[in-house]
C-alpha cells in the first residue's frame, strides 16, 4: 500500500464520548480532499474506554492506526509520537474534541 497522501493524527485521553464522531467527521472531511488519507489515533494511557472504541474503528477500516502507549505522557509528548507514525505527505494535527 503506498504512502497516504494525508495523515490525521490526534491523541485520547478521556475522550471516549467523541471517538466515533471525530473519526466520522474526519473521515468525510478527508474523503473529500483525497482517498489517500489516515487517521492515527494516539492512546495517552487515557483511563476510560477510548482505546477500545479506536481499536473497533481499526477493525472496521484499514486507514485507521491506533498507537497504545505504556502510559499517560501527556499530549505533547503523544502528538511527537503520531507524527512518527504519520506517513501522509501533509500531517493535519487536531484534538479529538
Amino acid at each position: 500500500m503506498p504512502d497516504p497522501k494525508l495523515s490525521v493524527v490526534t491523541t485520547l485521553y478521556n475522550s471516549s464520548p467523541y471517538v466515533d464522531e471525530f473519526f466520522e467527521r474526519v473521515a468525510k472531511v478527508a474523503s473529500e480532499i483525497t482517498d489517500s488519507y489516515e487517521v492515527i489515533f494516539v492512546n495517552d494511557g487515557s483511563p476510560d474506554d477510548a482505546l477500545k472504541r479506536a481499536v473497533a474503528l481499526h477493525r472496521r477500516d484499514p486507514r485507521v492506526c491506533v498507537v497504545d502507549l505504556s502510559r499517560n505522557f501527556g499530549h505533547h509528548q503523544a502528538i511527537m509520537v503520531g507524527l512518527g507514525y504519520a506517513r501522509g505527505e501533509r500531517v493535519f494535527l487536531i484534538d479529538v474534541d
